[in-house]
């Protein structure tokens, strides 16, 4: 993990220091797949001014035409991280600007606006991760779990799961704690090959850059070891659906006190009257909110009322909440 620096130059000595020859200016489409380009280590100075330009039409949810100007991606030096499986390249989270300005199409772009009126507001947003996928490897017969034992009808917490595929999984957990994440459980989930990384919670905008970096990091572990690891909402019409489950609470920016708990709460939820007031602006402006959570026709496919294997689809299909509520 690197140690915070504050200017571009000790930045690209330690970065010299530690091997790095790369770096990544990247960023996601819509379909939370990464993209970049590739800037050798001494022109740092110029990629963190913007020198990197990307043709929007040519990205997918990017709302441009080939003749619009080009955008160019900016990175945070505060999300630098150098790849633990390839260790002469380092990645940066960027931010899109397109005509001297901030991108609107950008995703980090919203959250950093969406953060910053968090802030004017007196709090801190945090958010952690429940992060599902499968990894699978090729075989005659399509695409099957990597363990021939993987076949019960409801294989959730299988311990047989997880040891056949601790070898992988172990390398994606280490690497995640060499990068200071903290990993508190890992498990085989309830569709056969799938399995969720639980880890610890974080700002909004460090959590999400680190599920963008998950996501490639889990393909890369797998690919070394002859698999792949796939992402999508729903990659099985007959299996569960796998899901980024948000847990999000508003905190004291001073002190980090969780500002949504209230163990006296008459409801039973534990939830403090601003945690009502967020979980009701949320069911306010789900339909809108479901457009930009579930962007994909695969996200359709989860938003289903009976679910397969468990009989649920761990997926919210109705306009309301509980404790405990997985719809």
């Amino acid at each position: 993990m690197l140690t915070p620096v504050k200017d571009l130059n000790s930045l690209r000595e330690q970065l010299g220091a530690e091997g790095v020859e790369f770096l990544m200016a990247s960023f996601s489409d819509m379909h939370g797949v990464s993209k970049t380009k590739m800037v050798p280590l001494a022109h740092l100075e110029h990629m963190m001014a913007g020198s990197e330009l990307y043709t929007g039409a040519a990205l997918d949810g990017v709302p441009q035409d080939v003749s619009d100007e080009e955008v160019s991606a900016r990175p945070d030096p505060a999300s630098c991280i150098v790849l633990p499986w390839q260790k002469n390249v380092a990645w940066f989270a960027s931010n899109l600007w397109c005509e001297g300005k901030p991108f609107e199409a950008c995703s980090r772009n919203i959250l950093a606006r969406a953060t910053r009126k968090a802030a004017d507001l007196g709090y801190v947003m945090n958010l952690g991760l429940e992060a599902e996928f499968y990894v699978l490897k090729d075989s005659a017969a399509g695409a099957v779990p990597v363990s021939e034992r993987d076949t019960l009808e409801k294989p959730c917490y299988d311990s047989y799961g997880a040891l056949d595929n601790l070898h992988w999984l172990s390398e994606l957990v280490d690497a995640m704690e060499a990068l200071g994440w903290d990993v508190y459980s890992f498990d085989h989930e309830d569709g056969n090959g799938q399995f969720e990384v639980d880890f610890r919670f974080a700002d909004a905008m460090t959590m999400a850059d680190r599920f963008v970096f998950l996501r490639m990091m889990a393909n890369a572990i797998a690919r070394r070891h002859g698999y792949f690891a796939s992402w999508m909402p729903k990659p099985f019409a007959n299996r569960t659906g796998s899901g980024a489950h948000y847990n999000m609470s508003l905190a004291n920016p001073d002190t980090g006190e969780n500002l949504f708990t209230d163990p006296d709460d008459p409801r039973g939820c534990g939830l403090s009257k601003l945690g009502y007031q967020f979980v009701a602006g949320v069911l306010k402006h789900l339909p809108a909110i479901s457009a930009v959570v579930s962007p994909t026709v695969n996200s359709y496919k989860r938003l289903i009322k009976q679910g397969s294997m468990s009989g649920s689809t761990w997926a919210p299909v109705f306009v309301c909440y509980g404790n405990n509520n997985r719809t």
